[in-house]
């Protein structure tokens, strides 16, 4: 008789109570709605932002002046809302060192009141009705570093590569407010904006949306007018201004009926576009790659494309990312936010990883896809950098922390590699896109937290991710796994432990986990384990004979490190007989195409069912059947469960191989 089972961890499992000190196990309160500190600018505080959320913004438009040499600006922008109480007065942001000549409301010129930053203006409006606040301003925006990305929220320079002068905003995340006046909350999108922006003949002005005019003022200026029909966050309002080149191409997306523009403004030196032209020709299959992946592409009756700016990175601005140059990791990672960022965007800054996360994590799939060779070492490499430190959540505690917000280790190598595992944990391909084309669909248009994405996942593969969560999202650090084994016959005796690096606030991983191993006479096999503690133990018979473990975690598929693994001669998991009548077993285990069942003789049920390792049913038999076929079912650890009145009243493990 062969058997599989798990015997219970002989270590006890350090459990987090929420009654322990909040300082030391940080995580314990993450899990809550965010709370109102994340709703924080840099410059209003907790009563002022309350005071922007009195009215709801619903169109953006902005009628500039503006040239390639400078950050200089000048002209008229308008806030176009409504009361969502009744209202004597709206509060907005504008830069101190911006002139305000008049502002009107709803076409009068009123009498304002400003304070730094705050502008406050006269505004009788009763619950529901709408009202136009229009700003005649000018002036130079802030060039101190105040964006983590490098410059202020407008910046212009020298491409030291293909010397053009360009001016290009970048607002992310606090930003916005020192060249345009605005309402910088993440939760209100504006349904739509229209940024007109009038420079110098010689030079092309990029923003969102679609390119409806482009007016020759005839005193060697022109007019570029944008519509974007979209809802939008205020950080992802752009323009870009140089002397561009144009160049279009096409991309056919699943879910999209007609050709989907990229337009590409590329810097007018002749060498430019052809030393970066197959690289920007490959949007066109990232684009159609991701369709398939995440749903249509959000924007598709307008189009994507790129500006050029001289600095190190992109920007996901919507439908026109700013990009300093082009390779297939960056410009992959930038069309995904269009998903992951700008049609989805994070419910407040510490949930950045719904961003960036996702982000990070479409280059891998873009690697898989389309450079498979690539993608061991690529996952391998984000691991690493995860592990140059011990600790550090992926959600974000102080999201004012700009630095932290961008961090390249937590935000987005550990965000992208916490989808990964997720990924693993479905242990499903299907169920795992059509989670992702879930969210995209709930969230449409607005805004989400990471628990956004867990509730969307559970709900899709029917798993409880609490745990995931609490581990790998809130959570800090990384297993270190060792095992001990011996093989006796063709059987396996096997005890997998770990340790944490951040024990004091994440002791205990519980993620699957796969080991390959080598086998006399026989290939390699991975083996796919679950874990539930610090230490486990397993007996698998019929296994052959196991020379050695060769690898923990072979596919790559958790942040991890390697400890010891001994052969222990002396080293037996003990078998169980069937005394009990809710006893039943199941054989060969590993089984290949199939699995027989023997119960008990006093056992009573109705049914037989088939569950993946995480308790999901996949399938249910009448009670008289003895052998289950396992033809076309992925390798992995599965349960068989026997019921009795609609209720599981016992479950043995075994493995598919």
């Amino acid at each position: 008789m062969i058997r599989f089972f798990l015997a219970f961890s002989l270590l006890a499992t350090c459990a987090l109570s929420f009654g322990q000190s909040l300082e030391n196990h940080p995580y314990c309160f993450k899990r809550d709605a965010f709370k109102g500190q994340h709703l924080k600018s840099n410059s209003l505080n907790t009563t002022e932002i309350a005071e922007t959320e009195r009215y709801d913004v619903h169109f953006y438009s902005l009628d500039l002046a503006m040239d390639n040499l400078s950050t200089q600006v000048s002209g008229t922008a308008e806030i176009h809302a409504h009361a969502r109480v009744n209202m004597d007065s709206a509060l907005f942001e504008l830069f101190n060192t911006l002139t305000i000549s008049e502002i009107r409301v709803d076409g009068n010129q009123v009498v304002y009141s400003r304070s730094g930053s705050k502008v406050r203006v006269p505004v009788n409006a009763l619950t529901g009705q709408n009202f136009e606040i229009a700003v005649d301003y000018n002036g130079t925006p802030p060039t101190a570093a105040t964006n983590p990305l490098g410059g202020a929220g407008m910046s212009n320079d020298n491409s030291p590569s293909w010397g053009n002068q360009v001016t290009w905003s970048l607002s992310q995340p606090f930003s916005a407010y020192e060249w345009w006046p605005c309402k910088q909350s993440l939760s209100d999108k504006a349904d739509s904006c229209a940024v007109k922006i009038t420079v110098p003949s010689a030079c092309k002005a990029g923003s969102n949306g679609v390119l409806e005019n482009v007016v020759d003022l005839g005193n060697g200026t022109s007019r570029y007018e944008w519509k974007h029909r979209h809802p939008i966050d205020y950080y992802l309002i752009s323009l870009s201004i140089s002397e561009y080149v144009d160049y279009s191409i096409f991309a056919n997306p699943v879910g999209s009926p007609n050709p989907v523009l990229i337009q590409n403004f590329i810097y007018n030196n002749p060498g430019t576009l052809p030393n970066f032209q197959a690289d920007i020709d490959e949007t066109v299959d990232f684009m159609e790659l991701y369709a398939n992946q995440f749903g249509p592409y959000p924007f598709a009756d307008e189009k994507y494309g790129h500006c050029m700016a001289p600095f190190s990175g992109g920007m996901e601005h919507q439908t026109m990312t700013t990009q300093g140059f082009f390779n297939k990791t960056l410009t992959s990672h930038e069309l995904a936010h269009q998903w992951w960022g700008d049609h989805v965007t994070c419910a407040s800054w510490a949930d950045i990883w719904v961003n960036e996360g996702f982000a990070s994590y479409a280059e891998y799939l873009m690697i898989e896809a389309l450079y498979p060779a690539e993608r061991a070492q690529f996952m391998l490499d984000v691991h690493a950098n995860v592990m140059t430190q011990a600790g550090g959540s992926v959600y974000v505690l102080d999201s004012l922390n700009e630095s932290r917000l961008f961090s390249g280790r937590l935000s987005y190598d550990k965000g992208s590699s916490i989808v990964h595992t997720l990924r693993f944990m479905l242990n499903d391909d299907p169920m795992f896109f059509q989670g992702l084309k879930n969210y995209q669909i709930t969230f449409a248009d607005s805004v989400a937290k990471g628990l956004d994405v867990k509730n969307t996942m559970e709900t899709t593969s029917g798993l409880d991710l609490n745990a995931f969560f609490d581990e790998w999202y809130f959570g800090e650090g990384y297993p270190t796994y060792s095992a001990r084994w011996n093989s006796v016959g063709n059987d396996l005796n096997l005890e997998i432990t770990h340790t944490a690096s951040m024990p004091a606030v994440t002791p205990t991983f519980t993620n699957p986990l796969e080991l390959r191993f080598s086998r006399l006479g026989a290939p390699d096999t991975i083996v796919r384990f679950p874990i539930g503690s610090n230490l486990e133990q397993y007996l698998v018979q019929g296994m052959g004979t196991v020379t050695n473990i060769v690898l923990f975690d072979p596919n790559n598929w958790v942040i991890n490190k390697t400890g010891t693994k001994v052969n222990d001669p002396n080293f037996f998991v003990g078998i169980e007989e069937l005394t009990n009548p809710l006893d039943f077993s199941v054989y060969p285990n590993p089984a290949t195409e199939e699995a027989i069942l023997r119960t008990n003789e006093n056992l009573v049920f109705d049914e037989i069912c088939m569950l993946d390792v995480s308790g999901r049913l996949l399938a249910t038999f009448p009670n008289t059947f003895t052998q289950l076929s396992l033809s076309g079912m992925p390798n992995g650890t599965y349960q068989i469960g026997l019921m009795k009145n609609q209720s599981i009243i016992a479950t043995k493990r075994f493995i598919k191989l």
